[in-house]
Order: C-alpha cells, then sequence, then structure tokens
C-alpha cells in the first residue's frame, strides 16, 4: 500500500503552470500548496492517467459526467465523423441534422416536445425557470413568479439558479444578487426521526407543501427539486411517493413541476430518468451531464407543447428570446447522439442492475467501519464517515493507490462509469475499505 507522501509528479512543471494560470473550480486555491493537484494527461475507460503513468479509477465519473469511459471509442465515432461536416453553426433562422436527431430521440424517450438548448446544468435550469414564470405571464397571471424549492437543493451557480440552491455559503456571499424564493423542507431520509417510518416522514413533508400551496399557490409559478436523489447534498435519498405527490400536488394547483435530472439522468439511478420510478410526467425536464457521455458540453430543456404554444404568437416580444451562442452545437449534439446510440444498442439499465448487485455485495465489507446512513440507489454509493476518522487522510491515502474520490463534506459516495468491471469494482470498494481503516 503506499503512503500519501509517496506521490511524487516527475512533471511537477505542469503542476507548477496550472496553479500560475488557473483558477480551479469548487477549490481554495491555497489548499494546493498542500494538497496533490493530479495533472491528468489522458483517460482509458474508468481511469485517468497522469504524466507518470499512474492511474487513478474516476469513482467521480469526473463530476457524474463521463457514463461509458474515457476515450470511448462509439461516442468518438459519431463526434469525429460530424467535425468532418460542420463544426457549429448557429440555430436562430438555421437548423441541422445533428440538433432535429437528437431533439427527436430524446422527445420519444421522455414524452416531452420541443427542446431548448444550453451549454450546462445551470443553463438548462435558467431556461425553466425563466420560461415557467414567462407562461404563466402569457396567460395574464403575471404574479405566478415565485418558485418552490427544497432545503439542500443544489441546481446551479448561475443566479436563477442559484436562487433555487441552498448551499449556505453561496447564500452567505451572494444573496443580495438573488431573487428570494420560497424553500420546504427536504425529504431526504437521513433528516427523519429515528422512530418514524419512511413513509410517516414522506408523508409528513408532503404535507408541508400542500400548506405552502394553500397559501401562496397564486404566486408561485413552479416547484422545482432533484428526483430521488439530492446529490449535492451529500447523495440524499427520498422516496418516490414524494415525487407523485408533488406532481398531484402541482397539478390541483395550477402550478408547473421542474425536474431537474442533470445528475441522475441517463441511467444513474436504475432507470433511464428517475422520475420515472413514479410514473410521472414533469413540466419542464432538465438534461445535461451524462447526456453527451462526458465528452462536450451540452444541457436541453425539455417541456411540454402546451408550454411551447403559449409562445407560438406572430408577435415577437412573445415569443421565448432566450439564447445561447453555442445552442444546440451539432459536435456536443453529435456526442449525445453517440451516447443515446449505446443505451439503444445496449441492455445498458440490466447490466448495471447486475454490476450494482456485485458492488453491494463487496460493501458488505464496510459494515463494520466507522460509517453511518450507508445508501444505494443505482449505479450511486454513499454513506457519511464518523467524526472520530480523518477524511483528509482517507482522501490522500485514496489517491495514493489509485481510486480518485472527492467526498462531499463527510460523505463518500462513488458514482463509477457504468464501463466499470470486476477488477475495477474491487478496487474501488477494497482501496476505500482500507483507507477508512487505516484513518480511523
Amino acid at each position: 500500500m503506499y503512503e500519501p507522501s509517496t506521490i511524487v509528479m516527475k512533471n511537477k512543471s505542469i503542476v507548477k503552470r496550472s496553479l500560475k494560470s488557473v483558477w480551479h473550480p469548487c477549490s481554495q486555491m491555497k489548499h494546493y500548496e498542500k494538497q496533490l493537484l493530479i495533472p491528468i494527461a489522458k483517460g482509458r475507460g474508468s481511469w485517468l492517467i497522469d504524466f507518470e503513468g499512474k492511474k487513478y479509477l474516476d469513482a467521480t465519473s469526473s463530476w457524474w459526467v463521463n457514463l461509458f469511459g474515457h476515450n470511448n471509442k462509439i461516442i468518438k465515432a459519431f463526434v469525429s465523423k460530424q467535425l468532418n461536416q460542420l463544426e457549429h453553426s448557429m440555430i436562430a433562422g438555421m437548423t441541422h441534422e445533428p440538433v432535429i436527431s437528437l431533439s427527436e430521440q430524446l422527445s420519444e424517450l421522455t414524452g416531452l416536445g420541443h427542446c431548448f438548448y444550453g451549454s450546462d446544468g445551470a443553463n438548462a435550469i435558467e431556461i425553466a425557470l425563466k420560461m415557467s414564470s414567462h407562461y404563466w405571464r402569457e396567460k395574464g397571471k403575471t404574479q405566478k413568479v415565485k418558485i418552490v424549492y427544497l432545503q439542500n437543493s443544489y441546481h446551479g451557480e448561475t443566479l436563477g439558479a442559484l436562487s433555487v440552491t441552498d448551499v449556505p455559503i453561496f447564500r452567505e456571499h451572494y444573496s443580495q444578487l438573488m431573487q428570494k424564493h420560497l424553500q420546504v423542507d427536504s425529504p431526504d431520509w437521513r433528516l427523519k426521526a429515528p422512530n418514524e417510518s419512511i413513509k410517516e416522514f414522506t408523508s409528513a413533508q408532503v404535507d408541508k407543501v400542500k400548506k405552502l400551496f394553500d397559501e401562496k399557490a397564486h404566486l408561485i409559478s413552479s416547484f422545482i427539486l432533484e428526483p430521488l436523489v439530492q446529490c449535492a447534498s451529500g447523495m440524499g435519498i427520498y422516496d418516490k411517493q414524494y415525487l407523485k405527490d408533488i406532481r398531484s400536488l402541482c397539478n390541483e394547483y395550477d402550478i408547473h413541476m421542474i425536474v431537474d435530472e442533470i445528475a441522475v439522468g441517463f441511467g444513474r439511478t436504475g432507470k433511464l430518468f428517475a422520475h420515472q420510478y413514479a410514473n410521472i410526467t414533469p413540466d419542464f425536464l432538465c438534461l445535461s451531464k451524462g447526456l453527451t457521455g462526458g465528452y462536450l458540453p451540452l444541457s436541453v430543456t425539455l417541456t411540454k407543447d402546451e408550454i411551447y404554444e403559449a409562445f407560438y404568437h406572430k408577435d415577437v416580444r412573445k415569443g421565448f428570446l432566450h439564447s445561447h451562442s453555442y445552442t444546440g452545437n451539432p459536435l456536443a449534439c453529435s456526442a449525445a447522439l453517440g451516447t443515446l446510440s449505446i443505451f439503444k444498442d445496449n441492455d445498458v439499465i440490466g447490466n448495471n442492475a447486475i454490476k450494482a448487485k456485485k458492488i453491494n455485495k463487496l460493501f458488505e465489507s464496510h459494515k463494520d467501519l466507522p460509517i453511518s446512513h450507508f445508501r444505494n440507489i443505482g449505479m450511486i454509493w454513499a454513506f457519511e464517515l464518523n467524526n472520530n476518522v480523518n477524511i483528509q487522510k482517507v482522501i490522500q491515502s485514496c489517491v495514493a493507490n489509485g481510486l480518485f474520490i472527492r467526498p462531499i463534506n463527510r460523505t463518500i459516495y462513488f458514482m463509477p462509469p457504468y464501463t466499470i468491471n470486476d477488477l475495477e469494482m474491487r478496487h474501488m470498494v477494497k482501496t476505500s475499505e482500507e483507507a477508512i481503516k487505516r484513518y480511523a
């Protein structure tokens, strides 16, 4: 087993250049004086490889985007073919085959109509929030501008998305720039009382939403949530009944339901889309991350025909005039078509279920470790480290031994690429187990 101190990068100049010129996201840059910054040279399958040739199992799927492994030959072929035809054209006043084909396929998969494209998840959220309130404006209900969101939610870091994101440090720094909306308690199972059943807890959270709707439905345009898993809060999982009941309440009170599947879509929870567990159809569906298999930035907001038709008018001022320069980029759409082709030609969901059973069996070795709230849904695993465990040492040990993890506070989670094989599964579980034991 490697000691963390034995990781010495031969090409230190790469790290030095990066720290001098790059402002790394979600980081305190000063920490990189002591915390290792790993320079990645290439990727193969489930692995990222540094300039020394050392391999790191990508247990986070590179921030949850990489579904089918690095350097995937199928997705690469789709992008390469498109690269020889058209790299980009605007789709205001023009169109092209990749964006049409992708829109048709996504519509067929979701049961929703027209697709509006952006470049990342926060773009998709902004589009949905604006489109919802604008819809009500077109219907003469100009007061319906408030958005209901969950405690511990995360929907992105542009200002609209941030206004429905419940991360304390963001609210501390940017509250003066954010609109004030309506927060309701999270249905995350970890928040229930010890003697309270999941059913009782879920029902109580739904009742709180109903009470809010009773009082303020005339002011509310939409309810936004991540279905089944609140990822950035530490993989907080909740019951599908909550989705069913919120859909019913939104119908009853004439409020849009925005489902944010940016992180959990495309098979991550065990179904192609997480909201399908509840057999519901949202008014808006936001997708990104795994949409392109991790190849290129792309997001999409899908909505119902009824909403699309509210903007269909001879007066240009009544149109939805939101835009991005790279909206519907042909290369990104081609990467997404490559991703969807893998789902079409392979039983991805079925194969993932088999892999999930194997990984769960391996994780039985964690039952005596100083952890709590072990949980799994589909290809997501998470647990909290007890306070006596040195989490920084655990991270360093995992990295030193070829396993890249990036915990959320004290939550260790695993969202590996779907290409993970038996040896890689054992490496992921065994390496984390040994690190926790060592630093407990």
